[in-house]
């Protein structure tokens, strides 16, 4: 099985930050957001990747390369994005006609995915029921077949939101399908999407289900980023001592970075080589190289090598900028 991984998102959402970093490169939690999904295609012993890339997709697979010990990591350039339709449809040639799982490059797991193995059908689905299914794409069932997709309904069709964790053991099918709404121009609200390859394997007789996935967080948005900062530091935080500041669980601190004289926690995460001196910082994330200089921050992103000077409650910072408040 090889994992394909669409991460050429450029994360509008996320500007100023993905000006200068890709979004699958943001730090959440002590390492990249695709650090963590990675983490899970190892979980399932996948030891080939395939990488869908964007603007600075370079970066992507050079941190792939040196974080991770896969057999292969394979990647393709997106060059228009024109859905996540289109972005897995490039991958036909490296994939083949080998069984895949794919993941989203924007959502970070929790738990064991291996019930999501497509074992016997054509293709497993992950979801997870949603208040506000308009948002996403959903799945309608008879027992745990899948009999119907929509993607992003405009009036209740169900309430089981395809999450972005799938695997699909009849890839020729699939491919089929994706080439058919290339050829034929199908989009839906101006994109090829996934969810209607998969409706079109329904009609021409394949056989997918859906597995749940219990926790799943969306890191497209900087209070979700936050949000999901927030919930896995809880699940990996250790204590930590720094003598001359007064640190408060959970928090990920980097071996590299340097606190001095400053409150950090709860709910926060430093990166390598930042520093925080004579600050209170709670609830943010901290970027690469980062200074944060008498400063009291909550609920707050500041990008890899921004500095920020003075006592600011809540900022927005991108990478290489400067803040310097009095």
């Amino acid at each position: 099985m090889k994992a394909v991984i669409p991460v050429a998102g450029v994360g509008t959402r996320l500007r100023p930050h993905t000006h200068t970093v890709p979004k699958a490169l943001l730090h959440v939690a002590g390492k990249p957001i695709v650090g963590h999904i990675l983490d899970k295609v190892v979980a399932l012993g996948i030891e080939e990747v395939v990488l869908v890339v964007g603007v600075m997709g370079d970066r992507i697979v050079r941190y792939v390369n040196e974080a991770y010990r896969f057999r292969s990591v394979e990647y393709v350039e997106q060059a228009e994005r024109k859905g996540l339709g289109h972005a897995i449809a490039l991958t036909k040639a490296l994939v083949g006609e080998a069984p895949i799982l794919i993941i989203y490059g924007d959502t970070i797991f929790e738990g064991d995915l291996s019930d999501g193995i497509a074992d016997g059908v054509d293709g497993k689905i992950g979801v997870a029921p949603v208040k506000d299914p308009e948002r996403f794409g959903v799945v309608e069932l008879e027992g745990k077949r899948i009999v119907n997709l929509v993607e992003k309904p405009e009036r209740f069709v169900s309430d089981l939101a395809i999450v972005g964790v799938n695997t699909i053991r009849n890839t020729p099918l699939l491919f089929e399908c994706l080439d058919e709404l290339l050829a034929e121009g199908i989009r839906t609200r101006g994109e090829y999407q996934v969810t209607d390859a998969f409706r079109k394997m329904v009609q021409k007789g394949a056989v997918l289900e859906v597995f749940f996935v219990e926790n799943w967080f969306d890191c497209g948005k900087p209070e979700t980023l936050l949000a999901t900062n927030r919930h896995l530091l809880e699940k990996q935080s250790e204590p930590l001592e720094i003598a001359g500041s007064a640190i408060l669980p959970p928090v990920s601190i980097a071996p590299s970075a340097t606190i001095v004289g400053s409150i950090v926690g709860p709910y926060v995460s430093v990166a390598e080589g930042a520093r925080v001196e004579w600050s209170i910082v709670k609830d943010s994330i901290i970027g690469e190289e980062a200074v944060v200089q008498h400063g009291l921050l909550e609920g707050s992103l500041v990008g890899n090598r921004a500095l920020v000077q003075g006592a600011p409650q809540r900022l927005n910072v991108g990478d290489s900028s400067e803040v310097r408040m009095g």
